[in-house]
């Protein structure tokens, strides 16, 4: 059953049209109306069949106006690079004494980080990091000896993104908070990023729809020559 508030939500939004993406921004933050600070979501609907390994997209975007959120950050790290966690903010930093921790099934984290000579302990945790989308992966950075760095990418909004099975890439771009200004630029730059790890394997029109919402309002198509992605083919 639909609640009177969604219903309000809906008033004014044309669910056939595509609006640029500052029109669809406004519309969006004018309709969270939750009693708490909703997340703004963005939904990507590509051309690509991730099934074949040269279709997979896959990458990490900073948000220039951050997420919002306050990520718990884990660092597999040792000696000095432990140290070096530890001081770039790391809210959890260990080795086997982690590795434990998390094969028992206490992942008190959101984002996790190794150094390349720990991928031996933290590789044996595919199966519980796997599914969770926490294993680190050189590819967006999250397997570094620069473990500095990638804390305070991770602490300061950066974004990792990888395609679903039905072709789709979905992730939080701010805070219904936000300004207006704000949530424009992180879908701006959340959109670069995916358009910039377009795969070899992509084939025909690679960025095919993109809609915005709130955690309870909602959905807004958005224009894809507003954000640069128009005109998205191989």
């Amino acid at each position: 059953m639909t609640s009177k508030r969604f219903k309000k939500a809906v008033e004014g939004v044309d669910a056939n049209k595509s609006y640029t993406v500052e029109e669809a921004v406004k519309l969006i933050k004018a309709r969270a109306t939750a009693k708490f600070d909703e997340t703004i979501e963005l939904s990507l609907n590509l051309g690509v069949d991730p099934k074949h390994a040269d279709q997979m997209v896959r990458g990490v975007c900073s948000l220039p106006s951050g997420t919002g959120r306050k990520l718990r950050v884990a660092v597999f790290a040792k000696g000095a690079k432990a140290d070096e966690a530890k001081k770039a903010g790391a809210d959890l930093v260990g080795a086997d004494e982690l590795a434990a921790e998390v094969a028992a099934g206490k992942i008190d984290f959101d984002r996790c980080i190794a150094t390349p000579d720990m991928m031996g302990v933290v590789g044996r945790l595919g199966k519980v990091l796997g599914p969770r989308n926490l294993m680190p992966n050189p590819k967006v950075g999250t397997v570094t000896m620069d473990v500095t760095k990638a804390v305070n990418d991770a602490k300061g909004g950066a974004v990792e993104f990888r395609v679903e099975k039905a072709g789709i890439v979905q992730a939080g771009v701010g805070k219904a908070s936000f300004s207006e200004d704000a949530i424009v630029a992180n879908v701006k730059a959340f959109v670069d990023s995916v358009m910039k790890a377009k795969p070899s394997g992509a084939k025909g029109n690679y960025m095919k729809k993109i809609s915005i919402s709130s955690t309870m309002g909602p959905g807004v198509k958005i224009a894809l020559a507003s954000v640069g992605a128009g005109g998205a083919a191989a």
